[in-house]
């Protein structure tokens, strides 16, 4: 590995290191380097929080590190417009550094090549796409979402030995999938803008689709979103009145285009044929900004994104368990048809979880 593929790496694990809390900004690393060492470095640690060239510059002075002529490396390019916090070119720019060495460029409307296009204005080298693949894969929601603007979606399914997803309807609904299992759907789910399931899963399971054990942060936890074309969702369900996250209810039918009530809003969002079809539900979503949305059951829902050829990402646990009932729900079968490729598999507490991917 090269020196600069080095010092980007370093930067990537880095802004690793903002996890679940930076969410709708991408997960960004920088390091100062001069002479070939590492002399500070930063990461955007939460929404709201310095940007990681603003941090690594507060380190460097913290540390009585002069930051005149050294070079930035940074996972993605600079912005240059006023946010949540001042521009990162103008940072930059004050703490005299010599070069910037970018990862990845900056899709989005309000940067795309201009923070590198000032710098180099304001006399700064600027290099841009070492490790630009590896960048982009940390920030894959928020890349796909300003190209696109419709979140990447990530089914989460789990199954039994025999590939079903509950006992049989006169039985009660249990949890079938190991705690450390459990503990994958929470990080899935921390990771996540927006949760999906179907009105049967509510119904059946009344679950509170809510994050349980990581740091989110400052943000706002993940939008509970239910397909839901004739209001059956029950108005005594937790999603409903918990009031712990937003719940967003689609519908076919309605008096109106959308309602709230409390932290519920109802969304009349039917086709001309009068079917809630995949794409739309994705254009609602990323025009409210949702860049990562968790598909989380059940079957039916799995394949109605799959069939749309709508899932990027999949994550398929299935559980040693044997629930009653006949037949087969889902098996990953319909994952590798649906496109997707199995990248890893492993055991999870006695499961065994597989990742998939396009």
């Amino acid at each position: 590995m090269s020196e600069e593929s080095s010092f980007m790496q370093h930067a990537l694990s880095l802004g690793a290191r903002g996890g679940f809390k930076v969410m709708p900004n991408p997960q960004v690393g920088c390091v100062l380097v001069r002479d070939g060492e590492v002399i500070a470095e930063g990461w955007h640690d939460h929404l709201g929080g310095l940007h990681a060239e603003q941090m690594a510059i507060a380190d460097a002075e913290s540390r009585g590190v002069a930051t005149q002529g050294c070079t930035a490396y940074v996972t993605l390019e600079p912005c240059n417009h006023f946010g949540r916090t001042p521009p990162c070119t103008e940072a930059l720019l004050w703490a005299g550094v010599s070069k910037v060495v970018i990862g990845a460029m900056d899709p989005n409307p309000t940067v795309r090549g201009d923070g590198a296009t000032s710098l180099r204005e304001n006399g700064i080298e600027v290099e841009c796409g070492v490790l630009e693949s590896e960048c982009e894969e940390q920030m894959r929601p928020f890349m796909q979402w300003c190209r696109t603007r419709r979140p990447l979606v990530l089914l989460k399914a789990a199954i039994d030995r025999n590939g079903r997803i509950d006992c049989s309807p006169d039985e009660p609904s249990v949890r079938f999938s190991s705690t450390e299992s459990l503990s994958l759907v929470h990080d899935l789910r921390a990771q996540s803008m927006a949760i999906l399931v179907g009105v049967n899963t509510v119904i059946r399971d009344d679950p509170s689709l809510t994050v349980r054990g990581p740091d989110i942060g400052p943000r706002e936890g993940p939008v509970r979103v239910v397909i839901d074309p004739n209001r059956r969702v029950p108005e005594n369900s937790r999603i409903v009145t918990d009031g712990e996250a937003p719940t967003l209810l689609i519908h076919c039918m309605g008096d109106g285009d959308s309602t709230d009530s409390g932290n519920v809003e109802r969304v009349v969002l039917a086709d001309d044929d009068g079917e809630l079809s995949v794409g739309r539900i994705l254009d609602m979503l990323g025009d409210r900004g949702i860049q990562l949305l968790m598909v989380e059951g059940g079957a039916d829902t799995w394949r109605r994104f799959l069939d749309a050829n709508k899932v990027d990402v999949a994550h398929l646990c299935v559980s040693p368990v044997e629930l009653s009932g006949e037949g087969r729900a889902f098996d990953e079968s319909e994952l590798s048809d649906a496109g997707l490729t199995k990248n890893e598999s492993f055991d999870s507490g006695g499961d065994v979880v597989s990742r998939w991917s396009k």
